[in-house]
């Protein structure tokens, strides 16, 4: 299940430039059977993907259509509830049902109507995938090693250093999260972050931010967010990442902003996702829980 926010990386124009490539060069690889091969089957993933970009700002207009009411949705949801493997129009439906009184008539009608294009356009993202993922078992050795998207990691903060995966070998504990400028319950819990930063470096931890409006080193969007961090008073780490990248990928496919995830010091993702923001007691506490349990665990391997 892919989810959605109001930004994700383009690959149109590289698909463009891509298939005019591969006209080009149909004349001379006639005599290369084996290069005309990987060729194409370059081509096919790149269209795939320019087709699954194409799906996802589908269902990334709705919710700039209707930021306000899907922003309040976003903000009910519960990682508790997420089945990762069912129609994502499922899960919003769900979430709205169990807190319909929350809306008017009006705002029931914008979110049903949504939800029925959002089910139809899912359904081609399932199938898109569905044989992607056929290909790639073809080609791939799947391992828990190779599942991680921060194996390899790599991406620059906004001051334009360079960060790799040491960035994981050096914390018991790195905090990710993910936000983007647009987003209110994102800006708001910023502040938070810095205090929750604070607090557990002492321990060998770290808050470290990812806004996907800054994939691809995008100038401007770092200006943007870096204003937006000063004015929350926010000074911990925030990186710019290759929206083509595994870590890229999936930030692209997270289900709603903000999300926090906590990474060990192997680049492993260590429990569940904690959606929405965490500038409220429980969540923090719950977040400050989970952190506690990876650096007791890593804690406990060095002693080993």
């Amino acid at each position: 299940m892919k989810t959605k926010k109001t930004f994700i990386s383009i690959f149109t124009l590289c698909i463009a430039l891509s298939l005019m490539a591969c006209n080009e060069k149909t004349a001379a690889d006639t005599e290369k059977p084996q290069d005309t091969q990987t060729e194409s089957g370059t081509g096919a993933a790149d269209a795939s993907s320019s087709l699954l970009n194409d799906l996802y700002q589908q269902e990334n207009q709705l919710f700039a259509d209707h930021e306000d009411v899907w922003n309040r949705v976003f903000g009910m949801m519960s990682k508790d509830t997420t089945d990762s493997g069912g129609n994502y129009a499922d899960f919003l439906s769900d979430t709205i049902e169990a807190n319909k009184a929350s809306f008017t008539d009006d705002e029931l009608k914008i979110l049903t109507d949504d939800i029925g294009t959002i089910r139809k356009i899912e359904e081609q993202i399932a199938e898109i995938e569905k044989k992607n993922t056929s290909s790639g078992d073809t080609d791939q050795n799947n391992n828990s090693e190779a599942a991680s998207p921060f194996k390899n990691f790599s991406g620059q903060d906004f001051d334009g250093n360079s960060v790799d995966e040491s960035l994981f070998s050096g914390n018991s504990v790195t905090v990710i999260n993910f936000w983007f400028s647009g987003c209110k319950p994102c800006v708001a819990e910023l502040s938070t972050l810095d205090e929750l930063n604070n607090a557990i470096s002492p321990m060998g931890g770290e808050v470290v931010g990812i806004n996907t409006d800054t994939f691809d080193g995008n100038e401007a969007a770092m200006k943007e967010a870096a204003a937006i961090l000063e004015s929350q008073g926010a000074t911990y780490r925030n990186l710019s990442i290759d929206s083509a990248s595994d870590a890229g990928k999936y930030a692209s496919g997270i289900m709603a902003f903000p999300t926090t995830i906590l990474v060990d010091r192997n680049g492993n993702i260590v429990g569940e996702p904690l959606l929405g923001g965490i500038d409220n007691p429980d969540s923090y506490d719950a977040l400050m829980k989970q952190i506690q349990s990876v650096i007791d665990a890593d804690n406990g391997e060095k002693q080993d």
